[in-house]
């Protein structure tokens, strides 16, 4: 039966990648149903609660900072950023989207940052596909890598039995996913042909199809609120990485703490959500219009849905799978990260890949440096171009660079991106050896 309930499971991925969005849970919540109803049960465990929580609570104190401004203010200071230094694009696009997908937890925040992309790249002839590919890497791999992320929490809690904390993860995972996109942004650098050289662009543009590039506002000021909302957010950050110190196994300054630090990072991000709307005056029913927190919900139910159908499958079969994998995984751990790389874009999330999949690696018996290093390749989302960001960056690049060729794997992302990837499982195996 373990072959007829893979096909059920994938069947209903497939499904789900085709009604799209929210689809992707819905989908996978009726996978569950059909799985229950051919002989395997499922409870309440199998729903990742904790994962659940988490992005909820992020997303809710992302959504505030937008109320504020922040996000607004942050998109112009990139601006300005990437204005002053158009030939860096290719490097300086990647470091902002992964920089505020490390603070914020989330890579929904490129959407608004792919536009500036966009125009920069036009005004001096830059093939608008090469900072676009890196950077909607960059803001999937700075999920993986941030403190506050559900996928980091979901990490921290499978290698626990392991002896690996926190901190361990923060220091290995952090370095490497940002020297491996330094890499893939050398790579997307050198990425197609020139602008003026491209025959879709060229046909584009004497359609009429390229519109012309925004001016930046000169009258532009910050809303009153969005400096010291993001200061706010800035400490809650702190804040939480401060708890999860001194309640870590590693530190051990209190042995006995009174929440766990997930429910730190959920309490923490909730009440920072309300302090930044009373510090805004803002109504805290204003956060739930906010784009941002329509897209949290969706990945909410999207890992919802796909996380309990990975999970009743995986528990179920868990010695069948265990006895098939433990022989290659144990003679070659790192074939760990291609086993999360090709999981990642059926799952549809870090989060739930690594809910899924990690603790049954630890099962198996991998080291701990094996599954740290690996670890990255769950934000590989660009190898199949449907996921929400990368579609947003083909669709909102008007000069046509940034598409799919001939078969489905033939776009921008995939190369900078898997370059991306191996270059931090790689540095991951000799840093994991020096930390855990």
């Amino acid at each position: 039966m373990i072959w007829f309930h893979l096909l059920v499971v994938l069947l209903f991925i497939i499904v789900g990648a085709r009604l799209g969005g929210i689809g992707i849970g819905l989908a996978g919540a009726a996978g569950v149903i059909v799985l229950a109803a051919t002989g395997v049960p499922t409870s309440s465990e199998h729903v990742p609660w904790d994962v659940i929580g988490i992005i909820m609570s992020v997303i809710c104190t992302v959504a505030a900072l937008q109320v504020a401004g922040s996000m607004d203010h942050l998109v112009h200071l990139t601006e300005l950023l990437l204005r002053r230094h158009p030939r860096q694009i290719v490097f300086l696009a990647p470091f902002v989207t992964f920089l505020m997908s490390v603070m914020c937890g989330t890579g929904h925040t490129a959407y608004s940052v792919i536009p500036v992309i966009v125009d920069v790249s036009k005004e001096h002839g830059i093939r608008p596909s090469r900072p676009l590919s890196i950077a909607v890497v960059a803001s999937q791999v700075g999920v993986a890598a941030s403190p506050i992320s559900a996928a980091m929490v979901a990490l921290v809690i499978a290698l626990e039995p392991l002896g690996v904390g926190y901190l361990a993860c923060l220091a290995v995972v952090i370095p490497t996913t940002f020297i491996g996109l330094a890499v893939g942004a050398v790579v997307a650098a050198r990425q197609g042909s020139d602008l003026k050289d491209d025959p879709v662009y060229r046909e584009r543009l004497d359609k009429g199809l390229v519109r012309p590039s925004a001016a930046v506002a000169d009258d532009y000021r910050p809303a009153r609120s969005a400096v010291p909302s993001l200061l706010i957010f800035l400490a809650a950050l702190v804040l939480v990485v401060a708890y999860a110190t001194v309640t870590s196994q590693e530190v051990g300054i209190i042995s006995n703490p009174p929440m766990s630090s997930t429910l730190a990072i959920m309490t923490i991000m909730l009440t920072t959500a309300a302090v930044i709307c009373l510090m805004a005056r803002k109504p805290t029913a204003s956060i739930a219009s906010q784009d941002t927190f329509r897209a949290g919900m969706t990945a909410t139910i999207c890992v919802m849905g796909l996380a309990w159908l990975g999970n009743a499958f995986v528990e179920h079969y868990e010695e069948t799978i265990s006895a098939a994998l433990s022989g290659p995984l144990q003679a070659l751990p790192w074939l760990a990260a291609v086993f999360f790389y090709f999981a990642a874009p059926l799952m549809f999330s870090h989060a739930a890949t690594t809910k899924a999949f990690m603790p049954l690696m630890v099962s198996l018996g991998l080291p701990a440096v094996a599954l740290l290093a690996s670890y990255p390749a769950v934000a590989n989302y660009y190898l199949l171009p449907n996921y929400p960001t990368t579609v947003a960056a083909m669709e909102m690049d008007d000069t046509g660079s940034t598409r799919v060729g001939r078969n489905v794997l033939a776009h921008p992302f995939v190369l900078p991106g898997t370059v991306s990837i191996v270059v931090c499982v790689v540095l991951g195996f000799l840093l994991a050896q020096l930390v855990v």
